[in-house]
């Protein structure tokens, strides 16, 4: 994989890699980012980020917040498969954000990208909820990926206030047993404030993606709208999603 770039900031040490299309983000070595605008399917876990969207009706995605934009390939997803009207998305490392215009290709009059710290910006914000939040904050230590913001009941309760009646939020996890500990389960007053949670895997990665709905739901909604949208059916031939999906009781 060749080197297209690379700057060192503090004690950051910032690489954009490329195969053939392929453009991968790396943040003193933890992965951060894939995109390759030829096969918007990543075959890895960025899909899991955006394929909820597809619990809904196509159309009735209309505000979407990222928390955490990395690249931003999860950004350039939402734009192909889900094409909401406007997307905001909120990172605190401004070479983040550059690199995700310069080489995500993450530009145009349906994205807003924010330099702030996420967790302060929401909870300031008094604009419009969000149809759909994604919740990608994530750190390193030692190369290793973890969550940079604890969903603890006092965070769990900031993204439920902007999240709109019909709303969905959607969380990156290091694994299942980190999520099933998050507030959102283990508390029951929030628990009832979303009627139906699942789990989203991919057969290589540890991590879990939570995605809790406002909304009553099963996988097999989510199946169905998968199977009728083209680019997005599993079993379709030369297809790279690959997901599992569990519910949480």
């Amino acid at each position: 994989m060749a080197l297209l770039w690379q700057r060192t900031v503090g004690d950051t040490r910032y690489e954009v890699r490329s195969a053939g299309r392929t453009r991968r983000l790396y943040s003193n070595g933890v992965f951060h980012s894939q995109f390759n605008p030829r096969r918007p399917l990543t075959g890895n876990l960025w899909d899991l980020l955006f394929l909820p969207a597809f619990f809904r009706e196509p159309g009735s995605i209309r505000r979407v917040l990222v928390l955490g934009v990395g690249g931003g390939a999860v950004i350039r997803q939402l734009r192909h498969f889900v094409q909401p009207d406007h997307i905001v998305g909120v990172d605190i490392d401004a070479v983040h954000l550059s690199v995700a215009r310069r080489f995500f290709g993450v530009r145009g009059a349906d994205v807003e990208l924010v330099r702030a710290d996420a967790s302060r910006w929401l909870a300031a914000w008094r604009g419009p909820g969000f149809d759909m939040i994604i919740d990608d904050l994530f750190g390193g230590s030692d190369g290793e990926p973890q969550r940079a913001v604890p969903l603890d009941g006092g965070w769990a309760r900031t993204l439920l206030r902007h999240l709109r009646p019909q709303g969905m939020l959607v969380a990156n996890f290091i694994s299942t047993a980190e999520l099933k500990r998050c507030a959102l389960c283990r508390t029951p007053s929030l628990r009832r404030r979303v009627p139906a949670v699942f789990s989203l895997k991919t057969p290589q990665n540890e991590n879990s993606v939570g995605v809790f709905l406002r909304f009553a739901a099963t996988s097999g909604d989510l199946r169905r709208r998968l199977a009728a949208t083209p680019g997005l059916r599993p079993a379709a031939g030369g297809s790279r999603l690959r997901y599992q999906i569990r519910r949480i009781p």
